[in-house]
């Protein structure tokens, strides 16, 4: 991956691709939002996740010791198991439930949310065509 630029803030957020390359995008923290949420904004459309996500998602990745599968999908299409996706959807997760907080744009976890842990060094993320996975980094 390229160097990351911004300070994930509104005013000057992250510059990210999405793994496999094909888009950029931008993401930053809200955290006065109800509840506090990592913003993406992905041209015209805007997907809000739990800001807990970060944390949560490098400490499942830290307890699962190995690459997964991102396994991206929109809301609408059943997440394959065992994939990043998937983990952002379940009912064992530490929000109950899905970490996308807008119905109708709560998908897409697997895609939006791994570059920002890569960003932030608690993740490395495959960057393939096809297939990507991460794994967590420790935090530095």
């Amino acid at each position: 991956m390229g160097k990351i630029t911004g300070e994930g803030t509104q005013a000057k957020p992250w510059e990210l691709e999405t793994p496999p390359g094909t888009s950029t995008y931008q993401a930053w923290r809200d955290e006065a939002g109800s509840p506090p949420t990592l913003v993406v904004q992905v041209g015209k459309t805007q997907l809000r996740y739990h800001l807990r996500a970060i944390e949560d998602l490098h400490a499942m990745l830290k307890k699962h010791g190995d690459w997964m599968l991102l396994g991206s999908a929109d809301e609408q299409k059943p997440a394959a198991e065992g994939t990043v996706e998937a983990w952002g959807r379940a009912d064992d997760n530490p929000v109950k439930g899905w970490y996308g907080v807008k119905k109708g744009l709560r998908g897409r976890f697997g895609m939006y949310v791994p570059p920002v842990l890569e960003a932030l060094g608690l993740a490395e993320v495959e960057h393939n065509p096809k297939n990507n996975r991460m794994r967590a980094l420790p935090k530095k």
